[in-house]
């Protein structure tokens, strides 16, 4: 069974009908996971709710895990923006009344993902909104509020028996937020494909990180599986594997896989350029169990319905012979 963390509540993140990351997005996939012939092999769990968070020890847990990556400042101005009834961080990141609370359970549903993930020793997906790859430590950004996918890094490593955990962001976008937030911790390494130069402008080839532990791979504009073939089998399994790292822990295999798993690369999409097919998203997670099963798929981007519905789909079949 492969456990999916998803809630209603994630619809309740009002961007505006405008704007291309929507509850539609999440909808969208739903159904169409719900449709599948092997959908009895899907468990749809809620994520921890955070409700009397002082009170409880999920609560604590989730707190502590945002304070790793971000500060209060940064915290506080999410939740002040959300009590006045919402507003813009900058004028792609909308935060309406219930988006904090919302965030924060997204935030939740990575860690719920990733204690499942280091119990079963097998893939699980968070089904999240907002995203979270460009969220730097004290800035929300392209969409993002927290840095979901660096917070349920650090997190694990503070679970038993983890010293790596490798994040893999496959987003069409560069993931600055995540990459700025881990590129000085020596346990984790970041790799990322994306269009360049294309949004946020960063994540060239020359930022490796203090420990050698980040590698970026910029894609042109009109790649398609073929070239990312070449780059997966030549770099990202490599390095995600600690094959030639420089640190002595870098040279062990992740205790845990992280994917911030964006789906605006496909060709459909329409914020970008690069000219993936759904079903080539399954081929990436065949990639990824040659490195380990424990792997914890987290969504980020992807902004044509049709598209980020049968991508997931195809991330998820090959883990279907997991288990």
């Amino acid at each position: 069974m492969i456990p999916i963390f998803y809630s209603d509540e994630f619809l309740e993140h009002d961007t505006g009908s405008y704007h291309p990351e929507c509850p539609g997005r999440l909808t969208a996939i739903k159904t169409h996971l719900e449709n599948q012939p092997w959908s009895d092999q899907l468990v749809w769990r809620s994520p921890t709710p955070i409700t009397q968070q002082s009170a409880s020890e999920a609560g604590d847990r989730l707190q502590t895990a945002i304070a790793a990556a971000h500060p209060p400042e940064h915290v506080g101005l999410i939740r002040r923006l959300a009590e006045k009834g919402g507003g813009h961080v900058d004028g792609d990141t909308p935060v309406s009344a219930r988006s904090y609370d919302v965030a924060q359970l997204a935030v939740s549903a990575w860690l719920d993902g990733v204690d499942t993930v280091l119990h079963s020793q097998r893939p699980a997906f968070a089904l999240v909104r907002p995203p979270g790859h460009h969220a730097t430590a004290t800035r929300a950004m392209g969409f993002c509020l927290f840095s979901n996918a660096a917070i349920a890094a650090l997190y694990a490593l503070r679970q038993p028996n983890v010293n790596c955990v490798a994040i893999l962001d496959w987003d069409v976008h560069h993931g600055n937020g995540t990459q700025a937030i881990v590129e000085n911790n020596p346990q984790i390494r970041y790799c990322s494909l994306h269009e360049f130069p294309h949004y946020p402008g960063t994540g060239s080839r020359t930022e490796r990180g203090e420990h050698d532990n980040v590698l970026n791979i910029p894609m042109s504009s009109g790649s398609t599986l073929e070239e990312y073939d070449v780059a997966f089998r030549q770099e990202v399994i490599p390095f995600l594997q600690g094959d030639g790292a420089m640190l002595p822990r870098q040279a062990d295999r992740p205790d845990l896989l992280i994917i911030s798993a964006g789906y605006d690369a496909t060709k459909a999409d329409p914020l970008a350029h690069i000219s993936l097919q759904p079903e080539d998203f399954g081929r990436f997670t065949r990639y990824c169990l040659e490195i380990t099963p424990k792997i914890l798929f987290g969504l980020e981007g992807g902004y044509d319905f049709e598209a980020i519905a049968h991508s997931v789909a195809a991330t998820l079949a090959p883990c279907l012979t997991l288990v």
